[in-house]
C-alpha cells in the first residue's frame, strides 16, 4: 500500500528519483562526468521507451547503436535524434530478436564496426493475444523478449569486457523487465511448456518472458562477479507505459475502463527513466544482479530471487540455443 501511494505521488526514493521522474531528468548531471566515447546498444530503439532511451542517451553524448526490425522506422528515429542533437551518432543495424541466425547476423555486423561496447541495453518487446511460433518453432514472445536477448548478450559480453578493460570504464547491462513478472507461480514456469506454447495466454507469455529478464540478469550478474569483469548487469521495471504493448490490451478490457487507466499510466519519458537512470548514473556503479522500479532498487518476486532458478534457465536456454544453432549449420 505504501508502495502504490509512493507511486501515485511519485514521491522521491533513495535515489533521489520517483515515478514522476524523467530520462531527461534523471541524466541532467551526468555529462560533466561522462567519459567522452562511451556507446551504447539499445534493443526496440524505434518506438516507446527505447526511442525515448535512445534521444536522452544521444543528448548526453553517447554514441548510439539501434538494433531494430523495421530500418524504416529506425531512420526516423535517427533523423528526429540529429534534429535535437546535431553531433549525435546514431548507428542502426537490423536485427529480428525472435530469429537466432538474425541475431548472429546482428553480432557480426556490430563486431565488425569495432566500436568499444559500454552500455546494452535489452529492450525490445512483445506482446501478443494469440499464439504465434518463430522461425525456430519457439512461442514467439518468449523467443523475442528473452531468448533473444540472451543469445545477443552471450555474444557481445567479451565484447564489454574487452572495453571495460581498455577503457577502465565500468560496463553495464539492462534488461528490461516488468512488474507482471511476479504474476507467475513455479508451477507456471515450465521450460518445454512456454517453448511449446501450451496452454497458452498471452499476458502469462509476457509476464514469463518478463520474469526471465530478471533471472537472466541475476545469473549473468554472478557469472560475471566469479570472472572479476568490470561489467554490472540488472534488470528494471520502466512502470506501465503509454506504449504500443498496452495499446494491445485494451480489446480486453472497456475503453471506459482503459480512459480511467491511461491516467494512471506513465508518459514515455517517465517510463525510460529507470533505463537511462541505471544506465548512466553514478549512484549504480558496481550495482549488479538488483531490480529496479522507479529509479531505486526495489523487491521482486521471491521466484525471481532465487539462484537455483536462475542457473536452471541459463543452463536449459544455453543448451537450447546452441543445440538449435547446430542444427541450423549442419542444415546449411
Amino acid at each position: 500500500m505504501k508502495a502504490t501511494l509512493r507511486y501515485l505521488a511519485g514521491i522521491a526514493g533513495p535515489s533521489g528519483f520517483g515515478s514522476n521522474s524523467t530520462a531527461e531528468q534523471v541524466t541532467q548531471n551526468c555529462s560533466s562526468f561522462l567519459p567522452s566515447g562511451l556507446t551504447a546498444l539499445i534493443t526496440g530503439g524505434t518506438s516507446g521507451i527505447g526511442a525515448e532511451t535512445a534521444r536522452v542517451l544521444a543528448k548526453r553524448g553517447v554514441r548510439i547503436v539501434i538494433g531494430a526490425r523495421d530500418l524504416k522506422k529506425a531512420m526516423k528515429v535517427r533523423d528526429n535524434i540529429q534534429k535535437e542533437s546535431p553531433n549525435a551518432e546514431v548507428i542502426l543495424l537490423e536485427i529480428d530478436l525472435s530469429s537466432f541466425c538474425s541475431v548472429q547476423r546482428f553480432c557480426s555486423d556490430f563486431l565488425a564496426l569495432d566500436l568499444p561496447l559500454n552500455i546494452l541495453i535489452n529492450n525490445a518487446g512483445v506482446f501478443s493475444q494469440d499464439l504465434e511460433f518463430s522461425a525456430e518453432k519457439i512461442e514467439m514472445t518468449f523467443a523475442t523478449n528473452y531468448l533473444g536477448h540472451f543469445l545477443l548478450t552471450e555474444m557481445l559480453l567479451d565484447k564489454m569486457i574487452e572495453t571495460s578493460k581498455k577503457t577502465d570504464i565500468q560496463g553495464r547491462i539492462i534488461n528490461v523487465s516488468s512488474v507482471i513478472h511476479s504474476w507467475v507461480k513455479r508451477h507456471g514456469f515450465c521450460f518445454k511448456d512456454i517453448l511449446n506454447g501450451k496452454n497458452y495466454n498471452g499476458t502469462r507469455a509476457y509476464a514469463q518472458s518478463k520474469l526471465a529478464n530478471i533471472l537472466h540478469a541475476k545469473e549473468i550478474a554472478r557469472q560475471l562477479k566469479a570472472r572479476k569483469a568490470r561489467v554490472t548487469m540488472n534488470a528494471v521495471h520502466p512502470g506501465i507505459v503509454k506504449t504500443g504493448i498496452i495499446k494491445s490490451h485494451k480489446g480486453l478490457i472497456t475503453d471506459s475502463l482503459f480512459f480511467i487507466a491511461s491516467k494512471l499510466l506513465k508518459s514515455t519519458s517517465q517510463g525510460a527513466a529507470t533505463t537511462c537512470y541505471v544506465a548512466l548514473s553514478p549512484k549504480t556503479e558496481g550495482v549488479s544482479g538488483k531490480y529496479f522500479t522507479d529509479c531505486n532498487e526495489s523487491k521482486c518476486s521471491r521466484l525471481a530471487n532465487e539462484e537455483s532458478e536462475a542457473q536452471k534457465l541459463w543452463n536449459n536456454t544455453h543448451a537450447l540455443i546452441h543445440k538449435r544453432l547446430h542444427q541450423a549449420t549442419n542444415n546449411m
